[in-house]
């Protein structure tokens, strides 16, 4: 008799049908998501680190990793000098040394867009910031370069995506916010870590614990939604720091 095939909870993600259950699972997994991290790979091998990459960091600037994949965090049995992150489904690592960072993809893809997949002769959609822009008006528009300019200058590490959705910015190691342009101004989403920001309204419901959201609708509120991004940017990096979990449904500890 055949052995039979055993998946994971059903995700659907990006063509990714299941759960990884295994390693080999994961680095499938991080192929789908690695621009989305701010990462290419030069290389993948079958010796430790698995991998060898290159992550953004802002200011046309990229430094080198070294990635070691796993099923679950707990499973890596290396010299912890030889590596820089470890990418794995679950982190369930609670004594991981402090220098090395954990990302758990459970956790990532939880606060990415689900790329459809489509035949392969459909052209695919650019979202570029003009496709932001005719979202808003041009007060609006000027709301937000106004901000995003201010932001910008918080750190050289600071990086902007144009998603389908949202302007996300990029710590640069996770996205910290997300600014929605809207006719009526701009709709912030950003990290709070649970944490209470001045201006900056948690969010309820199902997911979002660690998330705030807050307004920009005249220019005398730029300030202090700043003010509030440049408190996230501060958290996020502190919670990557100390491995904790920064996505969407990632809960309050």
């Amino acid at each position: 008799m055949s052995k039979k095939n055993i998946v994971g909870k059903l995700i659907n993600f990006r063509g990714l049908v299941y759960a990884p259950v295994n390693e080999q699972g994961v680095v499938f997994l991080f192929g789908k998501v690695a621009a989305d991290l701010g990462m290419y790979v030069e290389l993948i091998r079958p010796g430790y680190p698995d991998c060898i990459a290159k992550r953004y960091i802002g200011k046309d600037r990229w430094e080198d990793v070294r990635v070691e994949f796993e099923f679950k965090s707990n499973q890596f049995h290396h010299d912890p000098r030889g590596a820089d992150i470890i990418i794995c489904w679950e982190h369930d690592w609670k004594d991981c040394p402090s220098h090395i960072e954990v990302i758990e993809l459970k956790e990532v893809i939880k606060g990415l867009e689900n790329i459809p997949i489509e035949a392969p002769d459909k052209a695919i959609s650019e979202f570029t910031p003009d496709y932001h822009y005719n979202k808003g008006t041009k007060e609006t528009i000027v709301l937000f370069k106004r901000l995003d300019e201010k932001v910008s200058r918080i750190s050289d590490e600071i990086y902007k995506k144009f998603a389908k959705y949202r302007i996300r910015y990029h710590s640069p190691k996770r996205n910290f916010a997300a600014i929605k342009i809207m006719k009526s101004g701009l709709n912030i989403q950003l990290f709070t870590d649970s944490k209470r920001i001045k201006g900056v309204e948690q969010i309820s419901g199902e997911g979002g614990q660690k998330w705030g959201r807050i307004y920009v609708k005249k220019p005398d509120q730029i300030s202090t939604a700043y003010e509030a991004l440049k408190k996230s940017h501060e958290l996020i990096k502190k919670a990557i720091k100390e491995n904790r979990p920064t996505g969407w449904w990632a809960e309050a500890e």
